[in-house]
């Protein structure tokens, strides 16, 4: 295979960034991030809001193994992270929004932002990926690091003849939905010191959070998070519908008479409820073409449940695999 084309990761979230990161640190300099959205991050994502901030995807991230907690200290040290809340339990932030470290871990890689790849064919030197606007990318290698339900829609084509074992294996990750109310205050909210709140709410509510306590935002705004099984329920429901439920579910919280805007936030694949334990899948192709992403759990992960650090944990562990797949 030639040296000349690119390696291509389908997916620019932590797992994609990581694994970027990870071949970078090997001596691999001619690699593509893909994204399909306006930023990378995936679900490390903050929204502006007339002069404030709003983190609308993942809020915090915990830490439970050695080789995370290695970069965190690191990050601590560098002032991109700190500590928010928990004393037994550690819960980090980003200083600046999630999305900004996003964009900060992704600094040196090569982003092509607004491309949905609809298409991975096998050629001469690799593969031929064909974007939504019929451009076509040349890999010798590729990492998928999009949800299982697109990763498998990718790998279906016939041109591939993509073990069904490994299909099955995608079709064994489940997701569950999550559906964010983003709401501007005129006034400052009751949420505790923190700006976290995420016990004791009414059904259907998985946190509250003010990015003004926060520290993130300079006037008060405030992310409402529904559970996986009441954004199933209400994920067909018009936006404005779903605002006023969230609104009269949490009305006692929140004064939304106060509210001078709201926006809602779909997030289709939030939370994988059925994952698998192993950081990566190996298609086993002539070229390489993995496939990793936050609900590919490392065999020993103590914490049984998808979170950054198991994107994290699977984009190290498939860079590294790549690695030795291309010598």
């Amino acid at each position: 295979m030639s040296d000349q084309v690119p390696i291509v990761i389908i997916g620019g979230g932590l797992s994609g960034i990581m694994a970027a990161r990870k071949l970078k640190e090997k001596g691999y300099q001619d690699i593509i991030l893909v994204e399909k959205s306006r930023s990378v991050g995936g679900r490390m994502a903050t929204r502006r809001i007339e002069k404030g901030k709003i983190d609308h995807g993942a809020q915090f991230f915990t830490v439970r193994t050695e080789k995370f907690q290695a970069f965190v200290d690191e990050w601590i040290e560098n002032a991109n992270v700190k500590h928010w809340f928990g004393d037994d339990y550690y819960r980090y932030m980003s200083v600046d929004g999630m999305n900004a470290f996003a964009k900060k871990l992704a600094e040196d890689i090569s982003v092509r932002l607004q491309t949905r790849i609809t298409e991975i064919k096998k050629n001469t030197t690799g593969y031929i990926l064909t974007t939504d606007e019929g451009e076509a990318i040349n890999a010798r290698a590729v990492i998928v690091t999009a949800p299982a339900p697109q990763a498998k829609t990718l790998l279906e084509n016939d041109n591939l003849k993509v073990d069904t074992k490994v299909l099955q294996k995608l079709d064994e990750i489940v997701f569950q939905p999550c559906l964010v109310g983003l709401f501007q205050m005129q006034q400052p909210t009751n949420l505790p010191n923190s700006g976290h709140l995420d016990s004791e709410l009414p059904e259907g509510v998985m946190r509250l959070v003010d990015h003004e306590k926060k520290g993130i935002s300079e006037i008060p705004t405030v992310s409402v998070y529904m559970t996986g099984e009441w954004s199933k329920a209400h994920y067909q429901l018009g936006d404005e519908a779903v605002l006023e439920k969230i609104k009269q579910v949490t009305s006692a919280y929140i004064d939304f008479d106060s509210a001078l805007s709201s926006q809602l936030k779909k997030w289709r694949y939030a939370e994988a409820v059925q994952f698998l334990r192993q950081p990566f899948l190996n298609t086993n192709q002539e070229y390489p073409l993995l496939v990793a992403g936050d609900a590919f759990l490392h065999s020993q992960d103590p914490a049984n449940r998808t979170r950054l650090e198991s994107a994290f944990v699977s984009g190290i562990t498939v860079g590294g695999e790549l690695v030795k797949l291309l010598k």
